[in-house]
């Protein structure tokens, strides 16, 4: 059995490096930067990097920083996060060619953000996410291309 690869605290990671989708390469490849994980970043902070992220095709490194904003995020906004996290990896799986896991993880990502319609925390277009997650849950050949295909998250 070899070793897995541990990050400072002892936690299981992947060290190897990936590509713009998040799959991993060989060892000696030479992969996409990766979004730092275990971050607190500040909302808007993080909705920018996000945004960065997407608009140049990284929907899965997008994921990762959202992901983080979830797990640090006030009770109150848990639900909003969690659901960016969720469209970012739905987009990630749209351009890597699985519909079905596209097509779940847009939808729960737009059940997720749709409570937010109202308030719109930290601007977040609420309404033009939700609508998008579903049009490219219904067709998620669309999300092939992601920047093309790539969400705007604040109006």
């Amino acid at each position: 059995m070899t070793d897995r690869d541990r990050d400072a605290a002892g936690r299981a990671r992947n060290a190897r490096p990936r590509d713009a989708l998040g799959r991993p390469l060989p060892r000696d490849a030479a992969g996409e930067e990766r979004a730092p994980e275990g971050i607190v970043r500040a909302p808007d902070v993080a909705l920018a990097e996000a945004q960065t992220l997407l608009d140049a095709g990284r929907p899965f490194h997008a994921h990762e920083v959202l992901e983080d904003a979830w797990k640090t995020a006030p009770d109150e906004e848990r639900q909003l996060w969690r659901g960016l996290a969720q469209l970012a990896v739905g987009l990630t799986h749209a351009a890597r060619g699985n519909d079905p896991g596209a097509a779940t993880l847009l939808q729960r990502g737009a059940e997720n953000v749709a409570p937010y319609a109202e308030r719109r925390p930290h601007g977040v277009d609420v309404a033009g996410l939700t609508a998008w997650a579903r049009r490219l849950a219904a067709s998620p050949a669309e999300g092939r291309d992601p920047v093309r295909a790539a969400p705007t998250l604040r109006a």
